[in-house]
């Protein structure tokens, strides 16, 4: 195993098509794609500078490292990287890739990170930046604190757990997505998404899960929610407390303590699929803001 120790490289690819190496303690510079088809590398204190740091690069673990600002698109084309107790400063990280695991990572702009990719694996992370996991699937999400709109569009087999998403249209078109122990601050949220279920959540939202095909919400808490469920599928809704106003849900159930407003136009929907378990304070048997 080749070592690399208290080392500058500048350059173009200064290291292309590295493989079965250390490196510590070592900066990378000017210069785009040091790392680029590369394979089997342990990363310990290293910090990059410049563009595109690991593209086509595989079996790569990082810890202590740092990607600065200017290294933006940096993991590309990428398959089992594993990064560990490391910062990131700079946008589109991890496009395309696969078998991704990060813990205790922190973003400070992870704008659009993580597009089309696979096997993700993601522990003790912060970010803040619009557009994370878009189109990509098979994500494990313990323990994020994510601020930044968009995360999650077209996301499939998705679970979250233990986190706070404070994100406008999160889960937008996603599939197949359980969100446990979560707190979750965004307007219209999960729009045109199927087979969505939320247990044990926090969630204020404006127009929030419209349009959902399969919805299963488990003894959770809406605050501030309002305009919920229109044109939803197969609703099954078990919320703990209130609700301020619900749309014209095609079908389910919904059961809470009171609904304060609820808007049921049969000339939009069947009122017989729907099954409200609730007091009604309201009942509006017509759309007062039909394009809303």
């Amino acid at each position: 195993m080749l070592t690399i120790n208290n080392r500058i490289f500048g350059g173009e690819r200064p290291l292309y098509g590295l493989h079965d190496a250390d490196l510590k303690f070592v900066t990378f510079i000017n210069g785009e794609s040091p790392l680029k088809e590369t394979n089997n590398l342990s990363l310990d204190k290293v910090t990059f500078q410049y563009k595109y740091p690991l593209w086509n690069a595989n079996n790569i673990k990082v810890t202590d490292s740092i990607f600065e600002e200017m290294s933006r698109s940096g993991i590309w084309y990428t398959n089992n990287i594993e990064i560990t107790n490391s910062e990131f400063q700079s946008p589109k990280m991890f496009r395309r890739s696969n078998n991704i695991k990060l813990d205790n990572v922190h973003f400070s702009d992870a704008e659009e990170a993580f597009w089309e990719c696979s096997h993700i694996e993601i522990n003790n992370v912060s970010a803040a930046g619009n557009y994370l996991f878009k189109n990509s699937s098979d994500i494990q999400v313990d323990h994020l604190n994510l601020i930044g709109n968009y995360a999650f569009d077209g996301a499939k087999n998705v679970t979250i757990t233990n986190s706070k998403l404070v994100s406008k249209d999160c889960f937008w078109n996603s599939e197949n997505v359980l969100v446990k122990n979560c707190i979750i601050d965004g307007e219209y949220l999960a729009w045109h998404a199927r087979n969505i279920k939320f247990e044990n959540c926090y969630i204020q939202s404006d127009q929030g899960l419209n349009y959902v095909d399969q919805l299963t919400i488990r003894h959770s808490n809406f605050i501030n929610s309002k305009l919920l469920f229109e044109y939803c599928h197969d609703l099954d809704a078990e919320i703990n407390g209130d609700l301020t106003s619900i749309k014209n849900p095609y079908s389910g159930k919904i059961s809470c303590d009171k609904i304060e407003l609820a808007i049921i136009d049969p000339n939009r929907i069947d009122p017989t699929k729907v099954k409200l378990l609730a007091k009604v304070i309201k009942k509006l048997d017509n759309d007062p803001n039909p394009n809303e």
